[in-house]
């Protein structure tokens, strides 16, 4: 915007300044006026929400929404500067703010400012923004174009001319967000994994070709993203015949190299880590020893050293109790191989930034001393969440993986927390550590052992008295398009194998339609959350009066569901029993169930408790 059009658009808002209505009388309070100015801006009428933004920043200038919104406005003129300006007031009032963040982001791109704007994003999606991510990449022209030429031939292949152009994949390397978002989350999108399909196969077409010292460092940059992306989701991108030959030549050309001390070109690199874990090649830490771009040292960062401190952390881990169950040996191979979730972002940070700044204060029960048990921890996300809520606390963390742990152990220390124990066990062995806790967690655990209740029995015996227990279990109802899977999958051979669960994904894709809960959910695109999801070599699903009788059982007390994503789901629970809804009691909630089947599709969460006495 040149001098000439600021001027005029001063001069508007001067006028509209003039004509708006007055809400700032002494009666209104900040928090209504700033409900009025969402308002206004949900209706695009810019000039009244301007007007209230001011009026609140008068008296409270620090307000974060009032500058969020200026600054939105500010964008949608195309004035990218005095938008960055708003977002980086409202950030110094609010730095784990997640939209303001994202905002700036895009401000910054807009303006050139590339370092500043991935720096923005990347804090973004650190801050919680990471389970929108996919919606955000879905609304880019760039990413809506693509999709668009890939549907109008889907499920018939589109050949890299008619797909890129003569652009080639440069488009899509020039979206921050996108390559931010590669770096730090799993892309749960069938869009996005088809066009990152075949982005990562122009890429591969690119690195078998010479002069790639004329690369330029963004699609370098986008490689990498790419890798690491890869990297995260496992490598469970399908990959036709041709393309696994050319990237198998690429890896040996890669080791040659490497050997020789040849020259390697960092797109090389980042193509060959879009296809196969470095730090499983030979010889790989030669790699450390060279000098690169600072995105292809960050990719070296994720699949060389971060791995190999998970090796040394394997060494600490302790052994808490036998494995000798036959099923338990099973499963603990399967996360062995895939540990699950490969999670990247604390999911806390906002609340680890708050709690440090003395923004929130932890109250009493969080503040205790209290033991407390993760049984089934997997790769930590849950400890670590809990030991952040609870700072004083001792935490025992066992799980059945050592891969698991390690990745855990890795993340935790990194995370500078000191009051977690990780340790591998079998749950069904527990009884036999002579220890007892206040709080057991273990959710999404029990129904992949030899017997759950047997388990859960186990984990009630280490429970003090008036101690609280919450536990996660699938459910029967819920989960039939599961068992419909699992058993197209017995029927068509489908093994537990990298190949195979990628054959057996793209099975499922062409048949979108009809495999839309598979299809949404965030484990389909991982390598072990597909096989957690859907090749588990045990799960065993249980039903609501079966729990109820467990807890009459062990003279336990149900605490009630967890919340529920979706609001709406409480209130049709409360319509179904007028008056008379109870949200403990268990009977309602299975003839509750039995009317709405998918209302426990993730699993039944839930609180219990035992009795002091």
């Amino acid at each position: 915007m040149n001098r000439k059009e600021r001027r005029a658009a001063g001069k508007r808002r001067d006028e509209s300044a003039k004509n708006a209505p007055a809400f700032a009388s002494a009666g209104v309070s900040i928090a209504d006026l700033a409900v009025e100015a969402s308002r206004f801006y949900g209706m695009r009428r810019f000039n009244e929400a301007q007007q209230i933004c001011r009026q609140i920043l008068a008296r409270e200038p620090g307000h974060v929404q009032g500058l969020n919104l200026l600054g939105l406005m500010a964008q949608a003129s195309g004035d990218h500067r005095a938008a960055a300006k708003m977002f980086t007031k409202a950030i110094a009032a609010d730095d784990v703010n997640a939209a303001c963040h994202y905002n700036a982001g895009n401000s910054y791109q807009a303006l050139g400012n590339r370092a500043k704007a991935a720096a923005h994003f990347s804090k973004a999606l650190a801050l919680g923004m990471d389970a929108k991510a996919v919606g955000f990449i879905l609304q880019s022209p760039v990413v809506t174009s693509y999709a668009g030429r890939i549907a109008s031939k889907w499920p018939l292949p589109v050949t890299s001319s008619e797909l890129f152009g003569s652009e080639g994949v440069a488009p899509l390397a020039n979206d921050l967000f996108l390559r931010s978002a590669m770096e730090a989350t799993t892309l749960a999108s069938m869009q996005l994994e088809v066009l990152l399909g075949y982005a990562r196969a122009e890429l591969l077409q690119l690195a078998g070709e010479q002069g790639q010292d004329e690369v330029d460092d963004e699609i370098v940059a986008f490689a990498c993203a790419l890798a690491r992306q890869c990297f995260i989701n496992e490598y469970v991108y399908a990959q036709t015949a041709a393309e696994s030959e050319g990237a198998g030549a690429l890896r040996d050309r890669l080791l040659q190299d490497l050997t020789s001390g040849a020259a390697i070109s960092p797109l090389t690199l980042a193509v060959v880590a879009a296809y196969f874990p470095l730090h499983a090649l030979p010889a790989a830490d030669a790699l450390l020893r060279r000098d690169w771009p600072a995105t292809v040292a960050g990719l070296l960062r994720v699949q060389l050293r971060e791995p190999r401190v998970e090796m040394e952390e394997r060494s600490a881990i302790a052994g808490l109790t036998p494995i000798k169950n036959s099923v338990s040996v099973d499963v603990m191979r399967q996360y062995e191989e895939n540990p699950y979730p490969r999670w990247t972002v604390n999911p806390l940070t906002a609340f680890a930034a708050d709690r440090a700044r003395g923004r929130t204060v932890a109250t009493a029960d969080q503040q205790a001393e209290r033991d407390i048990l993760i049984a089934g921890c997997g790769t930590g996300s849950h400890a670590i969440q809990i030991a952040q809520v609870y700072p004083n606390a001792r935490l025992l963390a066992v799980d059945i993986s050592m891969t698991s742990l390690a990745y855990a152990r890795r993340k935790t220390r990194e995370l500078g927390l000191r009051n977690i124990d990780y340790a591998q066990a079998d749950i069904l062995e527990l009884g036999s550590i002579g220890r007892t806790f206040d709080s057991i967690e273990s959710v999404g655990v029990l129904h992949h052992l030899a017997e759950p209740l047997a388990g859960w029995r186990v984990l009630v015996s280490l429970l003090r008295p008036g101690g609280t227990m919450r536990i996660g279990l699938y459910s029967h109802l819920a989960r039939r398009v599961i068992v419909e899977a699992r058993d197209r999958i017995a029927a068509r051979n489908y093994r537990a194998t990298t190949e195979d669960i990628r054959r057996c994904r793209q099975d499922i894709l062409r048949e979108a339609d009809k495999w839309k809960p598979l299809i949404g959910a965030k484990d389909f695109y991982s390598m072990s959350g597909c096989r957690d999801l859907l090749f588990n070599v045990m799960e065993h699903r249980l039903t609501i009066p079966e729990i109820a009788a467990f807890l009459s059982e062990h003279g336990l007390t149900f605490g009630g569901f967890e919340p529920f994503d979706d609001p709406a789901v409480l209130d049709r629970f409360r319509k179904q029993f007028p008056g008379t809804a109870d949200e403990t009691d268990l009977d309602q909630w299975h003839r509750f169930e039995l009317d709405h089947p998918e209302t426990f599709w993730d699993m039944y969460v839930f609180m219990v408790g035992k009795s002091a006495r």
